[in-house]
């Protein structure tokens, strides 16, 4: 996905916190349905994960999963079933398998990039509705994040809803994984930062480093209203680093639920982005957020070869899966601890599914329609939505005789729903959505996730 040098600027600027700057004062256009705070939470899965392993049907379908699937095939009796469902998870994930017992955790089935709803032969027939240079990592990763299945993207989705969100001390929309499209808005300025914290300054003095390094840069101007202004915001910059970096460098009682099943702390870096998350939740009042939003990721999810090692439950598709359950499952139980799992919301996201049938390197290929997780207290209890596709190879659903699923559902109904959870008011959802309008007419319009 490729950022114009006017949107790395821009994106960049948010990495010191001057970010903050452009969000104060800002006036809120959101709804408040309950009034109280809310948070969502998106986890980019970057390569395009392999849903079809991460939720696998356990009834009569799995014998056909299994013969399509080959290599890559979980066997039945290693996966981690969900209560009072024909799905399971994959073996690795069985730290989420309390979270679906409480009523947290609910399943999207086979949705994906759609520009208007397709059918085999419409996608046949029509390929002025189809989306833009499918199955590509960089227009899929535009697709997702900026949501135009047509058209090139300048901004993306979550910048979009900051663009319509209250501000505070700091920008309500923060990324602990970098720069990316989702985050640009029109108006609104991301807030940029590493998940373990800025680097410290022993002895450092935000008032006076500001005023000495001002004074140096200034000291052969004239002064005035305008060169006081640069001065202040030099000064503001700082104290805002100062902020965002003590409460990174804190959170003890967040991080003490970032444990595995045994006990031991979680080090990947997927649990790390969620540790920087819970923290930046917790210190809500503290930054003055009614609303947050977070953009996190994980890579790599190309699994062309080795996706499986030695075993259908072993190698590198399992270690990520296995690193994500663990950091999601942690991050649902600090959450709760600070009394706020209602008000958070987790998701993932990812470039495409993976072809439902394996290739000779133990791998899966690029495809379309995908299986993803939504995480929190008030979520559907026992939610599934949407409808797993025809497994058959060339079947119904398939574009190909591959297993490249055509999505039921859109990436609008899917993500509208939890932007309008997260208060998006009805009247804002065409702006963050730009094609709200065939999603939300004609029986369309966003999943009914919440309860």
């Amino acid at each position: 996905m490729t950022l114009s040098r006017r949107d790395f600027v821009r994106l960049t600027a948010g990495t010191g916190a001057a970010a903050a700057l452009a969000q104060l004062g800002r006036t809120a256009a959101v709804a408040a349905p309950s009034g109280s705070y809310r948070a969502m939470v998106g986890i980019f899965l970057y390569g395009g994960n392999d849903g079809w392993n991460m939720v696998v049907p356990t009834d009569d379908r799995h014998a056909t999963y299994q013969a399509a699937r080959g290599a890559v095939a979980l066997p039945r009796n290693t996966l981690t079933p969900l209560t009072n469902a024909s799905y399971a998870l994959h073996p690795a994930m069985a730290a989420l398998r309390p979270v679906w017992d409480e009523g947290a955790l609910s399943l999207v089935l086979n949705t994906g990039t759609l520009f208007a709803p397709l059918t085999k032969a419409t996608y046949l027939s029509r390929p002025d509705l189809r989306p833009s240079n499918l199955m590509s990592h960089s227009d899929e990763q535009a697709h997702w994040q900026g949501l135009r299945a047509r058209d090139s993207a300048s901004d993306g989705f979550m910048g979009r809803m900051a663009d319509r969100m209250p501000g505070g001390r700091l920008p309500p929309l923060i990324s602990l994984s970098g720069s990316t499209l989702a985050l640009i808005g029109k108006t609104a300025v991301p807030l940029v930062l590493p998940a373990s914290g800025l680097p410290g300054r022993a002895g450092y003095s935000a008032r006076d480093t500001a005023k000495n390094l001002a004074t140096a840069l200034l000291a052969d101007s004239e002064g005035g209203p305008v060169m006081d202004g640069v001065k202040t915001t030099l000064r503001d910059t700082f104290e805002q680093a100062d902020l965002a970096n003590s409460v990174l460098s804190g959170g003890n009682s967040v991080a003490r639920h970032f444990v595995d099943a045994n006990g031991r702390a979680l080090t990947s870096d997927i649990a790390a982005q969620l540790l920087g998350t819970a923290k930046m939740i917790e210190a809500r009042g503290t930054l003055g957020h009614s609303r947050q939003t977070f953009l996190l990721s994980m890579a790599t999810f190309d699994h062309h070869a080795n996706q499986v090692a030695g075993s259908p439950i072993a190698g590198d598709h399992a270690n990520q899966l296995g690193a994500l359950a663990d950091a999601m499952a942690a991050f649902h139980r600090a959450m709760k601890a600070l009394g706020v799992g209602a008000n958070v919301t987790t998701f993932t996201m990812s470039d495409f599914g993976r072809t439902y049938a394996s290739n000779a390197q133990n791998g899966t290929d690029h495809a379309w329609g995908n299986n993803h997780l939504v995480m929190g207290g008030d979520v559907a209890k026992g939610g599934i939505f949407g409808t797993y596709p025809d497994p058959v190879l060339g079947g119904a659903d398939d574009i190909t005789n591959e297993g490249r699923f055509i999505p039921g559902i859109a990436q609008e109904e899917y993500l509208g729903a939890i932007a309008r959870w997260h208060g998006v008011s009805n009247a804002d959802l065409p702006y963050v959505f730009p094609n709200w309008q065939t999603w939300s007419t004609a029986g369309r319009g966003p999943l009914p996730l919440f309860r």
